[in-house]
């Protein structure tokens, strides 16, 4: 039976996890996906973990996935199923206290009426464009965290090879 090389473009399913057992991502149907959240519009924005199912094309060594993920399908059979941890300094980053900032509502627009949990793209002095998620709100002020949602979690992947393509 074919093995997946360097350079070969491969199918993949997967489920990634936190500690917890939380499922953040998947390429199966409806893995993490709760009912409710599915019937929303925020369905096929990110907003529940549904909008993608089916297996995800990559190409073996070409950055398009975690480095550990691409290293171990390496020598894989299609149908072969492997689970791999990706230490959050090789995820998303440590947990960055010094990416949490807060901003006075003065210098915010007049429009904006920010909620706990939302997310949103701000520019800073250079013009550049970052996310960022309001951590708290107050009538004088607005904080924010920009770092990434999964910095400073370990993620689990379990993944089966589906092909060799």
């Amino acid at each position: 039976m074919a093995q997946a090389q360097k350079g070969d473009r491969v199918t993949i399913d997967f489920t990634g996890t936190l500690e917890d057992g939380t499922v953040f991502d998947s390429t199966l149907e409806g893995a993490g996906c709760d009912t409710d959240d599915c019937e929303s519009d925020d369905c096929g924005d990110g907003g529940c973990g549904c909008e993608e199912s089916g297996p995800m094309a990559l190409t073996i060594g070409g950055g398009e996935f975690f480095e550990k993920i691409e290293e171990a399908l390496i020598g894989m059979a299609p149908g072969e199923k492997k689970t791999v941890v990706i230490p959050a300094v090789e995820g998303f980053g440590e947990y960055d206290e010094e990416k949490v900032f807060t901003v006075e509502r003065s210098d915010l627009p007049p429009d904006l009426t920010p909620e706990v949990g939302q997310e949103l793209v701000i520019s800073n002095e250079n013009d550049e464009d970052f996310g960022v998620t309001v951590v708290e709100v107050t009538d004088e002020s607005v904080t924010f965290d920009a770092n990434h949602p999964l910095a400073g979690e370990d993620l689990t992947y379990e993944f089966q090879l589906v092909e060799i393509l």
